[in-house]
């Protein structure tokens, strides 16, 4: 990209129309259509890092999703004011108006869909799929081994099973029975959440861009055309960011990092001095007035309100560091060549956010009732893929493999379709990764037995 006008497209995924900025935009609609998503709204079941439910509240996938679009439509407005100022002379009318008054509606309807393809148990249930096709790539179906079902790129997204790829997926399908054009999205939402422009098989872990990836072997058609929408492929056949991208990633960065630090505390993890501790170091080196702020923190006496005071300070001066990183790298960004993140090149002045990060992973992901969702989430998932993937792609299957197609829903079920097995191993994922925690914990009891169904 040579100019911030080509960062933009008014169409929509699916069909041809152009997008009008009227008092209720097309880019406005993609926000209201994800709120009203029925995966969306799941979410508010599916795990972020701690248990679900209990008697504190902690964050769900939802209400984790909806902070990030707060932080990523303050993100979008800083940075769309900051480009027209600069390029007011560069630009149309009308792609004036976009940065100006568009942008930050994109980067949080993009942010609302970033997490919409996790499964249930959060991230360990993605690596509980993978785990599960590693562990049963001998299993013997149709006289053959599971692995020989599938080509090289194929069983690469079958282990090593991934939520932003199955993300694009969701919004962007034909499910059977549904209209084509999957949730018709504008062009430029799509690719905002496009945060690993690879297949499954280009993934390198060394590289930011590319320790996972962004789209399944399925999906491809889907991908390159939002792709193709931006020219984004570059001469050496690998394809760069949308730019906006990082403003969504920033946003998705500052929450998890900060807010799961709230968690913890409420939970009694981690104890008010050490938040504060840790919180006020982190001002300091983030240029902020920590003076002030240890002055109105002696005059709250309520423990989780001056966790949240200084959960939103950081949050703020986050958000002011990474727009101005974004500006100060926007060439870069721009044209594809910058190979960070906005939150890496913070921490680059700010070397106290390594040591926040160190803390979580000691204090909160390895606490025991982290690991012990994780753990549900392989046994649950192991037992539902494993009675349902080969349910359909058996030729012949006995009495139990055809009561179990019953139950996927007809979106899904693809058993009597003539597609491939991928195809079919593909569709039963989408039902899996569907399901809340709590839906593949009771489905998983009934299956075993250990919970008796009863008529409603």
């Amino acid at each position: 990209m040579q100019n911030w006008s080509e960062c933009i497209s008014y169409r929509r995924f699916g069909y041809q129309t152009s997008g009008t900025l009227g008092f209720r935009s097309e880019f406005t609609r993609d926000y209201d259509r994800i709120i009203f998503l029925s995966a969306f709204r799941r979410l508010q079941n599916k795990t972020q890092v701690f248990p679900l439910p209990g008697n504190v509240f902690v964050h769900n996938r939802l209400t984790h999703s909806l902070e990030v679009a707060s932080v990523g439509r303050s993100l979008g407005s800083i940075v769309g004011h900051a480009l027209v100022d600069e390029y007011k002379n560069q630009c149309t009318e009308n792609d004036l108006a976009f940065y100006k008054y568009e942008l930050s509606g994109v980067i949080s309807s993009a942010c609302l869909a970033h997490d919409v393809g996790n499964p249930a148990f959060g991230h360990s249930g993605e690596k509980a799929i993978s785990h599960f096709f590693e562990t049963h790539a001998d299993l013997t179906i149709n006289g053959k081994t599971l692995r020989s079902h599938f080509d090289y790129g194929e069983w690469c997204d079958l282990t090593h099973y991934e939520g932003n790829a199955n993300a694009l997926r969701l919004l962007t399908r034909q499910f059977k029975g549904k209209l084509d054009g999957g949730q018709r999205l504008m062009m430029v939402t799509l690719a905002s959440i496009l945060k690993y422009p690879c297949a499954s098989f280009d993934v390198e872990n060394k590289k930011a861009h590319f320790k996972k990836y962004g789209y399944f072997q399925s999906d491809k058609s889907a991908f390159d055309q939002i792709i193709d929408e931006f020219a984004l492929r570059n001469d050496d056949g690998t394809i760069s960011r949308h730019p906006f991208v990082y403003l969504v990633e920033a946003a998705d960065d500052i929450c998890y990092r900060i807010i799961d630090m709230e968690d913890a505390h409420r939970i009694g993890i981690l104890s008010r001095d050490q938040i504060e501790s840790a919180f006020i170091k982190l001002l300091n080196e983030l240029g902020d007035n920590s003076e002030r702020t240890t002055e109105i923190l002696a005059k709250i006496g309520d423990d989780n309100e001056a966790v949240s005071f200084l959960r939103a300070k950081i949050i703020n001066a986050l958000v002011m560091k990474s727009a101005e990183v974004f500006h100060h790298f926007r060439n870069e960004i721009l044209q594809g060549t910058f190979k960070s993140t906005l939150m890496d090149e913070v921490q680059r002045n700010c070397p106290y956010l390594e040591d926040v990060a160190h803390i979580s992973v000691k204090k909160i992901y390895n606490h025991p009732s982290v690991i012990e969702v994780e753990l549900a989430g392989y046994n649950v998932m192991e037992e539902i893929l494993s009675v349902f993937v080969q349910a359909v792609i058996s030729d012949k299957r006995n009495s139990l493999q055809k009561k179990c197609i019953l139950l996927i829903p007809q979106q899904y079920n693809l058993v009597n379709d003539d597609v491939s097995p991928y195809e079919k191993t593909m569709s039963v994922l989408d039902f899996v990764s569907g399901m809340t925690d709590g839906y593949a914990t009771e489905l998983y009891r009934k299956m075993k037995g250990i919970d008796i169904p009863s008529h409603k």
